[in-house]
């Protein structure tokens, strides 16, 4: 992947120039302008030649010609008209021969519900840092095929989404994304590399689908239980979980049969607890929990 084949800060700045097109601060518009930091979110990707890779904002197409230098099919998410319209034309203009592998969607990802062509196996994307969470969750939600993927975020969303059980940044993203995929910090990327340059740190979130929490649990119980638990972080489970099962006595019984003590916080259960608890308010009898986790 030589230079010539991606797009540098003058290119970026020739195609806005061209289109009319002002990076807008309410879709999140930071741009990347470096392609050696392409090259870098590209390897780290760890993508295959069968790989059909999901890209969310691709913006002028820097990271997508990136991606089409290695994968079978880039399908490109993009909200703005214009830029979506412009980048086949992008990609025909730097590498022609890659143009077959681009499919372009002008949509709203956070709304997306079915894509052309086959299902994609992967996520790569230069996520809008006021979205970020909600567009993760609900792709894996509704794309079961995504078996891994790199996002690039804010930061301190990257640390909220791979924070552990007890973590002080622990909450509903740490706990939600951990239902669909084990997710780790694959690295900073500094502002510079941005155009315009934001005034926050971003950081890359590597993520491997895993199977749900094997407890008979639904996902949307699930995570009304997670909602509710983290409403009310300061609180004890029995006090933040009181409206949800309808009384504190309820919501205690609850939790001494997932086997939680009632007195823990949100912060300190696994995904797993919170879908024990799921399946005891619904009545099913759970499979025995853990050692470790037991009521007292």
């Amino acid at each position: 992947m030589a230079d010539g084949d991606l797009l540098g800060p003058a290119a970026v700045r020739e195609i806005a120039g061209r289109l009319g097109v002002r990076p807008a601060k309410r879709l999140g518009q930071n741009f990347v302008i470096d392609p050696g930091t392409v090259r870098r979110i590209v390897a780290l990707a760890g993508l295959s030649a069968d790989d059909d890779v999901l890209e969310v904002g691709p913006g002028f197409g820097s990271l997508t010609l990136g991606l089409l230098a290695v994968a079978r099919r880039v399908i490109a998410v993009e909200v703005d008209p214009a830029l979506a319209a412009e980048l086949p034309r992008t990609v025909a203009a730097v590498a022609p021969g890659l143009s077959p592998r681009l499919e372009v969607v002008t949509a709203d990802a956070a709304r997306v519900t079915s894509l052309p062509g086959g299902p994609p196996t992967a996520l790569v994307a230069n996520l809008p840092y006021n979205v970020a969470v909600p567009v993760v969750l609900h792709l894996l939600a509704g794309f079961g095929s995504l078996a891994h993927g790199l996002v690039m975020v804010q930061a301190e969303v990257a640390d909220r989404m791979t924070a552990p059980p007890g973590s002080r940044v622990y909450g509903v993203p740490s706990v939600k994304l951990a239902w669909f995929a084990a997710a780790r910090r694959a690295g900073p990327v500094p502002r510079a590399v941005f155009w315009p340059v934001p005034n926050v740190d971003s950081g890359l979130v590597a993520f491997t689908r895993h199977p749900p929490p094997d407890a008979g649990a639904s996902r949307e119980d699930t995570f009304a239980v997670i909602d509710a638990a983290f409403s009310q972080r300061r609180k004890t489970l029995r006090a933040a979980l009181a409206r949800w099962a309808g009384t504190p006595a309820e919501a205690e019984r609850i939790l001494r049969a997932a086997g939680v003590d009632p007195g823990a916080r949100g912060e300190s259960l696994t995904v797993q607890d919170y879908a024990r608890i799921a399946v005891q308010a619904r009545g099913d009898d759970p499979p025995e929990p853990p050692a470790g986790h037991k009521a007292s």
